[in-house]
């Protein structure tokens, strides 16, 4: 009795060149540093996890409980990126937890003021993630277009990552001066981005 061969899925480019799942796993480290830093942060200096970084944090999720490609399931940094990530952030907090509770607990909980932000943040969240989930569904995961379009919004996303780590804790940090409107803008542009790379590599 003849078997029914199994189907031929079409080659995968991966980004950069780096076996599948590298990229989310760079990036997710960015968002997870984030975090760690503002915990590991000196207690006498006032600081809080901005809102929009726990939108981030979802993506996380999406990049840990997501699957290889099958040629990419033999490449070592996708998973050493995911050991970082979950690594490193149960070790932060549990060390952040052991040595102030009452701390850890304030520096992760967004400013009440920021709470009615999230209908925002959640819409850049949902609209760079749906762009790029249409724009792969309209041009195909394997045309050019697509491949160098999902190419530099994975740049953009490390750029805007680092410049934002940077931007908060070594320009914005304990300055009383912050143009809210500017911060509410770039935080949609950075989730939004961000987001994007994901859509494009779900």
């Amino acid at each position: 009795m003849a078997t029914t061969p199994a189907p031929v899925h079409p080659p995968e480019y991966p980004t950069f060149g780096l076996p599948s799942g590298s990229v989310r796993g760079i990036l997710s480290v960015l968002i997870c540093s984030f975090f760690w830093i503002v915990l590991l942060w000196p207690a006498n200096l006032p600081l809080t996890v901005p809102l929009g970084h726990f939108f981030l944090l979802t993506l996380v999720f999406m990049a840990f409980a997501s699957h290889p490609l099958q040629g990419a399931k033999t490449h070592f940094l996708p998973w050493l990126m995911r050991v970082v990530f979950v690594g490193g952030s149960l070790v932060v907090v549990a060390f952040a937890i052991w040595k102030d509770t009452h701390l850890a607990v304030v520096r992760l909980t967004p400013g009440t003021s920021e709470i009615t932000q999230w209908p925002a943040l959640l819409g850049c969240l949902a609209g760079g993630f749906g762009v790029a989930l249409f724009l792969r569904f309209v041009l195909g995961r394997h045309h050019n277009l697509f491949i160098t379009l999902r190419a530099w919004v994975g740049v953009i996303a490390m750029l805007l990552l680092f410049v934002e780590t940077i931007l908060q804790f070594l320009v914005l940090a304990g300055s009383d001066n912050k143009n809210m409107e500017a911060m509410k803008i770039w935080e949609g542009i950075l989730i939004a981005t961000v987001a994007a790379y994901f859509g494009s590599r779900s």
